[in-house]
C-alpha cells in the first residue's frame, strides 16, 4: 500500500486526478487547478516585469572594480583578487566572472538569468517537499507558492535594487540562500540508494560552495542544519531519521570546509584587518549589544512589512488544496506530518538565532548602521518566508476540517491577500523602473563621453556621480567620498577622474 501511494503521488506533476461528481461537469479539482494557475499569473507577471526592467541596470558600486579585473585579468585575475586581497570568497569570484565576462550586457542580463534560476529552484523545492510528504495538489499550486515566495523575497525588502538588480550584492545575499535550498532537492527526491548517495555528494559540494560564497548564508545553514539534527528525534521515524541525520552531517561538514577555506584565506585576513575585526572582538559585550539593537531594527522593519502576509496567504491556500498525508495513511518517512507545530516553532527560533548571528559578523564593518543595511538581509529572510508559508499551510490544513462555506471564504481571502501583496510590490517597482531609466540615460551619456575622451588620448577626465537606490558612486557625499574613483579610471583606461557637477 505504501508503494502504491508513493508511486501514484510521484507519477503526477503535482498530483490532482479526482473524478468529478457528475458527468459533464468539471471536477472541483480541475476548478482548483484553474484558480491556482490563474492566481499564479500575478506573481509571474510581476517577476516578468522585473526581468524586463533589468535591461536598465548599469554598473555601480563594486561593479566598477570587478569589470576591469575580469576584462584585463580574466578568471585567474578575479579569483586572485578575491582570494588574495578582498574577502576570500572564491565561489563569489566565479559567479562574478559568469556575468562580468560579458561587461555591461552581463549586468543587464543578470536579473533575468538569476531570477529565472531562483524561481525554478523554489518551484522545484515546493513540489519536491509535497511529493516527499505524500501530498498532492492541483496543477499550478507549487508554481504559485514558488513564484509568490520569489517575488516577496526579491522585492519586499527596503531596497529591491540592491537585493535583486545589483549583481555584486545579489550573488552573495540573494542567490546564495536559494542555492542552499537547491541542495535539499536531491534529498527530497531520493528514492534509491544511488539517489541518496547523489544527495550526499551534492550536499557536501554545495556546502563547500556556500561556505566560500557567503559567510552569512553559511551561518544560516549551520543553524538550520543543527536545528534539523536536534529536531529529527521527534519529527522523523526510523530510517528517515537516520538518512536525514547523515545528510545534515555531510552538509554541515561541507559548509564547515568551505568556511574554513574562506576564513583562512589571505583575502579574508586582509578584510578583517581593514575593518578592525581582528583587533575588535565581535563577541565583546559592546559589539554584541550593538548587534542586538541593529537586529531589533531589522525585525521591526520585517514584521511591519505587510506584503509578507502574502507568504502566509499562499501557505493557507496550499494547506487548503493539498490532499494526502492524513492520519492513518502510510506516508514514506512521515516527514512533514509528525509534530509540525513543534518543527515550525523550532524553525522560527533558528531564524532569530541565525539572523542575529548574521548581524553580529557584519557589525564590525557596518557599525551602528548594520540594522539599516538591508542588502544583507536576504541570507536569513528566505528562511523567514518559507516559515511563513509553512505556518499558513498548517492553518490551511486545520481549516480544511471546517464547513465548506468557511473553507471557501478563507480561500477567497487568502487569494485576495496574495493579489494585494503582488500589487503592493508592483507600485514601488514601477517607481524604481523610472529611476533606473533616468540613471541609465545619464550613465550612457557619460559613458560615451568618457570613452571618446580616452580614445582621443586624454588621461584625466571629469566624472559626475550618477546613482540610484543609494548605490555608491565616485565623489558621493557631496564630493567627499572618492571611492571607487580609481576603479572607474581603470575601467576607462584613464589615470584619474575628477569630480564634476555637470553631465557632459
Amino acid at each position: 500500500m505504501t508503494t502504491d501511494t508513493s508511486k501514484s503521488a510521484g507519477t503526477q506533476a503535482e498530483g490532482e486526478q479526482s473524478p468529478g461528481p457528475e458527468p459533464g461537469r468539471p471536477p472541483a479539482r480541475r476548478w482548483a487547478a484553474i484558480g491556482t494557475s490563474g492566481l499564479a499569473l500575478l506573481p509571474l507577471a510581476l517577476l516578468g516585469a522585473a526581468f524586463w526592467i533589468g535591461r536598465l541596470v548599469r554598473p555601480g558600486g563594486d561593479d566598477w572594480c570587478f569589470l576591469p579585473v575580469v576584462r584585463d585579468g580574466g578568471a585567474s585575475g578575479m579569483i586572485g583578487k578575491f582570494f588574495l586581497h578582498d574577502n576570500g570568497r572564491i565561489a563569489n569570484a566565479l559567479l562574478v566572472i559568469g556575468y562580468g565576462a560579458f561587461g555591461v550586457p552581463g549586468q543587464q542580463w543578470f536579473a533575468l538569468v538569476s531570477g529565472v534560476l531562483m524561481l525554478g529552484i523554489l518551484w522545484a523545492l515546493i513540489a519536491s517537499a509535497l511529493k516527499r510528504a505524500g501530498l498532492t495538489a492541483p496543477r499550478g499550486t507549487a508554481l504559485l507558492v514558488g513564484a509568490t515566495t520569489a517575488a516577496l523575497f526579491f522585492f519586499a525588502t527596503p531596497n529591491p535594487y540592491k537585493a535583486f538588480y545589483w549583481p555584486a550584492n545579489s550573488v552573495s545575499h540573494t542567490v546564495a540562500p536559494v542555492l542552499a535550498c537547491a541542495a535539499v532537492i536531491p534529498l527530497l527526491r531520493a528514492r534509491t540508494r544511488r539517489g541518496r548517495d547523489f544527495a550526499l555528494v551534492v550536499a557536501y559540494l554545495a556546502g563547500i560552495f556556500i561556505g566560500t560564497l557567503s559567510e552569512e548564508t553559511a551561518i544560516v545553514a549551520f543553524v538550520v542544519l543543527a536545528t534539523v539534527l536536534l529536531m529529527s528525534r521527534w519529527a522523523l521515524p526510523g530510517t528517515g531519521r537516520t538518512r536525514t541525520r547523515i545528510w545534515c552531517i555531510v552538509a554541515f561538514a561541507g559548509v564547515a570546509a568551505g568556511t574554513a577555506i574562506l576564513y583562512l584565506s589571505p583575502g579574508a585576513r586582509s578584510r578583517r584587518a581593514r575593518f578592525g575585526a581582528d583587533s575588535t572582538s565581535m563577541l565583546g559585550p559592546e559589539a554584541l549589544t550593538g548587534a542586538l539593537r541593529a537586529f531589533a531594527h531589522v525585525l521591526a522593519t520585517v514584521f511591519t512589512t505587510w506584503q509578507y502576509l502574502g507568504a502566509v496567504a499562499v501557505g493557507v491556500l496550499l494547506g487548503l488544496l493539498v490532499r494526502g498525508g492524513e492520519q492513518g495513511t502510510d506516508v514514506p518517512d512521515g516527514s512533514l506530518r509528525r509534530r509540525p507545530l513543534l518543527l515550525l516553532l523550532a524553525g522560527f527560533l533558528a531564524f532569530l538565532v541565525s539572523g542575529y548571528l548574521c548581524v553580529v559578523i557584519v557589525y564590525p564593518a557596518f557599525g551602528a548602521s548594520a540594522g539599516g543595511a538591508s542588502r544583507i538581509w536576504g541570507d536569513f529572510l528566505l528562511l523567514f518566508l518559507l516559515l511563513l508559508v509553512g505556518a499558513g499551510a498548517l492553518l490551511g490544513r486545520r481549516l480544511r476540517a471546517r464547513r465548506w462555506g468557511i473553507r471557501t471564504v478563507t480561500a477567497g481571502v487568502a487569494a485576495a491577500m496574495c493579489a494585494a501583496a503582488c500589487v503592493g510590490l508592483a507600485v514601488p517597482l514601477l517607481r524604481l523602473e523610472r529611476q533606473m531609466e533616468v540613471r541609465a540615460q545619464r550613465w550612457d551619456r557619460q559613458d560615451r563621453a568618457l570613452r571618446e575622451g580616452a580614445a582621443r588620448g586624454a588621461r584625466v577626465l571629469p566624472y559626475t556621480p550618477v546613482s540610484v537606490s543609494g548605490m555608491l558612486e565616485p565623489f558621493g557625499n557631496k564630493g567627499r567620498r572618492a571611492w571607487p574613483a580609481k576603479c572607474v579610471a581603470q575601467y576607462y583606461h584613464l589615470e584619474k577622474i575628477t569630480h564634476s557637477t555637470r553631465l557632459p
